[in-house]
Order: C-alpha cells, then sequence, then structure tokens
C-alpha cells in the first residue's frame, strides 16, 4: 500500500513546503519547559508570554530562523556565595520554539512581573483575483 503525503496529493499542488513545515514543528518537540500562553489579542495579533522568573533580560535572545521564532534563556552562574536550603526556581538554560506562518511578524517583546512578552502580527493579504485568458491556435 502506498502512503499519501499531503504534499503528494493531486489537489494540493505546491503544498509541499507546508508539509516540511508540519514535520518540522513535530520533531521540534514539546518540552514544558519555560510553561507558555498563546493567546490572540486582536483579529490579526497575538502574543507569546513565556515564564522566565529568574531570568534577567540580558540571559534571555530571541531570533527569528527560517520562518521560525526561537527564543534562548541562559542563565549566567553566579557564584556570590549564596546556600540555598531548597531551589524550586528553575534556572536552566532553554529554547523555546514556534513556527511562524506566511505573514507573520514579530513585533516587540517586553518583560514584566517575570514573564517575556512577544507580541505578533499577521499582515492581511489583499485580495488579488486573475482573469486567465484562453488563446486559440
Amino acid at each position: 500500500m502506498t502512503k499519501l503525503t499531503l504534499g503528494s496529493h493531486p489537489f494540493l499542488l505546491g503544498f509541499d513546503q507546508l508539509e516540511r513545515l508540519v514535520e518540522r514543528t513535530v520533531k521540534s518537540g514539546n518540552e514544558g519547559y519555560p510553561p507558555y500562553n498563546i493567546e490572540q489579542t486582536s483579529e490579526n495579533s497575538y502574543r507569546i508570554s513565556l515564564a522566565v522568573a529568574g531570568f534577567d533580560e540580558k540571559d534571555l535572545s530571541i531570533t527569528v530562523e527560517n520562518k521560525q521564532l526561537v527564543v534562548r534563556g541562559r542563565q549566567s552562574e553566579e557564584s556570590d556565595g549564596r546556600v540555598y536550603l531548597h531551589r524550586g526556581i528553575a534556572g536552566r538554560q532553554f529554547q523555546k520554539s514556534f513556527v511562524l506562518a506566511e505573514g507573520v511578524e514579530v513585533g516587540h517583546a517586553k518583560t514584566e512581573n517575570g514573564l517575556l512578552h512577544i507580541d505578533l502580527t499577521r499582515a492581511v493579504p489583499d485580495v488579488v483575483v486573475q482573469t486567465i485568458e484562453i488563446n486559440q491556435k
């Protein structure tokens, strides 16, 4: 039996990139740290909020690589003589990736109350109607 993939279906011409995007999303894993929310703030804008308590702004980096938003966190090891009896606030490094759809742009980011907020906007494409002439020989 032949496996029918999304990109090989005859009615879905040119969607092979979508199939690769889905595969990349599945392979990126679903690690739970740090926890995050994604909310729709308006019809064409979104906000990703990551819980980054204990991270300073200089410990965080946000990049867009190949239509993928990548947030990385790495705390600098401070040896200031602290002795922890219990350390429940996670301080390990992380990398969280979000695949962006076509036309989604990353706006600005800010930290507030232990949360990193990243605002996204989606451009509304213009509706284009194209008429194709039929040539006769």
